[in-house]
């Protein structure tokens, strides 16, 4: 699998960081498990992080901190174990990489002529939505641009727009700067994994006569 489109280096920085919400977390790791440039960057970035840590003046304490801490840690009920959930059709399972095969799948739903999609349950409290997005052979999205970001990666088959071409692994990054029509390619379907924040802003008239009734 050749890898063509990337992350842009600040979500890979702040992945590292662990700054990211669920949503954006979970595309960006989607790509980076297969990504080996990608993973040799994040480790760099760890490696400055701890550096920095390493270096850093020690800080002191107020007294009774330690046993306050202490306290809390034997006061807090044990973790659960994550229990990986069922992924809703054998062969939409065949196509997920390992790490959302630990997410609970919802039931497929259409949004479009030829394009459905499966939401994927995320931990409360972030801004972005993620699904699955699947769309047929050949088929041509409406232009539009975002009112949040847009991070997509192609899990397989591909799409093309005025970016490029994106095959599996590769990573797509829109928001509110960006304007695209995104084609589908021809001989399967694609299947994508997408993390969203706001609301698709669709372009001309057709658009948005019909935007009322699309939600991604």
């Amino acid at each position: 699998m050749t890898i063509a489109h990337h992350p842009p280096e600040h979500l890979l920085a702040a992945f590292a960081a662990g700054t990211l919400d669920a949503g954006e977390h979970l595309l960006v790791a989607v790509h980076a498990s297969g990504c080996a440039g990608c993973r040799r960057f994040v480790r760099a970035v760890e490696g400055f992080g701890g550096a920095a840590i390493d270096s850093a003046e020690p800080a002191s304490m107020s007294a009774g901190a330690f046993e306050a801490v202490m306290a809390s840690v034997d006061g807090a009920a044990a973790p659960t174990a994550a229990v990986p959930r069922p992924v809703r059709g054998d062969r939409l399972k065949d196509h997920l990489p390992a790490i959302l095969r630990n997410y609970q799948i919802g039931a497929r739903r259409w949004v479009a002529p030829g394009v459905s999609l499966h939401p994927i349950r995320l931990p409360d409290g972030g801004a972005s939505r993620a699904f699955l997005l699947r769309s047929d052979p050949g088929t041509r999205m409406l232009e539009h641009s975002h009112t949040g970001t847009e991070l997509t990666c192609v899990l397989k088959g591909s799409f093309s727009h005025d970016g490029g071409r994106f095959g599996p692994g590769d990573f797509d990054f829109g928001d509110g700067t960006v304007d695209h029509q995104p084609v589908v390619g021809d001989g399967e379907p694609c299947l994508c994994v997408v993390a969203m924040t706001g609301e698709l802003r669709l372009n001309g008239f057709l658009g948005r006569l019909i935007s009322p009734f699309i939600r991604l």
